[in-house]
């Protein structure tokens, strides 16, 4: 009886040959399709295509509204950008794919986890890393690092070519050989030219989601966004469940071209790597939601949470998401969101976002000490004993030790 094996199949160049070469090597392969809101993708084609290459089963797991509420929606909370940058889109999308495979492997008593992720990438690292927190005891099946392997398909041109030859049809082509990984967060392009620094990212990509800025309307669009407890729950004054909301910020977004960016990122493996995303539901979330926060976190809190923010940005970016420490973090985040409640309008123009109006019943501003006109609920006395305390030891340290001037 032939061993069994579970592959993250996502029906592009990779995941194809990979599961024409499991068969090769011996395996009964069951090809499960991750459904993450891929938008660009014809799922019962991919399917079908798994079917047609020689899997025992190929079937779709829709983990949308999961992989928004439970992971996205953290993220955004924490206003956690990888570098200062990157929203974590495909790196979000990992931890819930292992989930998902190891929980087909145990349905269909595979022996193995086998993914399409590269030797040189941060996939490789989320999907082990998530897959052996969950089950100490899961063999990975990492074709990428398999000598033979790679002997066999050298390159992305010589793959392309055997499904040519098997007549596998898939998106890379000799002619556009950038690769590229989607979900409902965003796309991501990488490899082929984008390889070459010298080339613009944002206008070589034909992007899924989002016109250029320069292609969208000459008119502003406004778009208001409604968060309870940190959660966004309604776009435009409709209730929507977390993937709806993302998807309705993507259209409302993509028209407008927010949310592209061309990006040198630090990999976890140690190289650095260029990347071209697009994220526009993501982008306008953030911002809608640091300004609810604007009004109703209180300084320190703010500030505490902006020092971890890249913390869980990292945890999250190198595969760390089954961790003792993010269940600490996820602890915190959900703590502090519980006053963040309000609504705010954004002003959208050609890849740009500012924000029109905004509103809590949370809300810590307060207009009468904030004014800077005369009278109001502040005494302007009070810095004086104030800064004399601040100012303290900066004083005795001048006596002692004099700065020149």
């Amino acid at each position: 009886m032939k061993k069994s094996v579970v592959l993250a199949y996502s029906g592009g160049l990779d995941t194809s040959v990979i599961l024409g070469w499991l068969i090769d090597e011996g395996y009964d392969v069951h090809a499960v399709y991750v459904d993450l809101g891929q938008p660009c993708e014809d799922r019962e084609a991919i399917l079908a295509k798994a079917k047609k290459i020689g899997a025992k089963t190929s079937e779709i797991v829709d983990v949308q509204n999961e992989m928004c509420r439970d992971f996205a929606f953290p993220a955004v909370q924490f206003q956690a950008k990888y570098e200062g940058m990157y929203l974590l889109g495909t790196s979000l999308a990992r931890p819930i794919i292992s989930k998902v495979c190891l929980q087909k492997a145990k349905e269909y008593g595979a022996v193995a986890y086998a993914h399409g992720a590269t030797g040189k990438g941060n996939d490789q690292c989320r999907f082990q890393l998530a897959a052996e927190a969950l089950d100490p005891n899961v063999q990975i099946i990492a074709p990428w690092r398999i000598e033979r392997f790679r002997k066999q398909f050298p390159g992305r041109s010589d793959m392309i070519k055997y499904c040519e030859k098997k007549k596998i049809p898939v998106k890379a082509s000799l002619k556009k050989p950038y690769s590229n990984d989607e979900n409902v967060l965003h796309i991501s392009y990488e490899a082929g030219i984008l390889e070459q620094l010298d080339v613009n990212g944002i206008e070589s990509v034909e992007f899924g989601i989002c016109v250029r800025p320069e292609q969208a309307p000459d008119k502003p669009e406004l778009v208001s966004v409604s968060f309870q407890s940190g959660v966004p729950v309604a776009i435009n004054g409709k209730k929507k469940n977390a993937v709806g909301i993302i998807k309705a910020l993507n259209e409302i977004g993509g028209r407008n071209g927010v949310g592209l960016i061309d990006i040198v990122e630090n990999r976890f493996v140690g190289m650095k790597s260029r990347g071209v995303y697009e994220s526009p539901g993501m982008t306008l979330l953030y911002d809608a939601h640091r300004y609810v926060e604007q009004l109703t976190l209180d300084r320190d809190l703010m500030h505490l949470r902006d020092r971890l923010s890249p913390e869980f940005a990292e945890m999250v970016y190198y595969g760390f998401w089954y961790h003792a420490k993010m269940d600490a973090l996820l602890a915190f985040i959900k703590e502090t969101q519980k006053p963040v409640s309000g609504e705010v309008v954004l002003k959208l123009y050609k890849g740009n976002v500012s924000v029109e109006t905004r509103e809590s019943p949370n809300s810590l501003y307060d207009e009468g000490i904030a004014t800077m006109e005369g009278g109001g609920a502040y005494n302007q006395d009070d810095p004086t004993g104030f800064l004399r305390i601040q100012g303290l030891p900066g004083r005795v340290q001048a006596k002692v030790r004099p700065r020149k001037f």
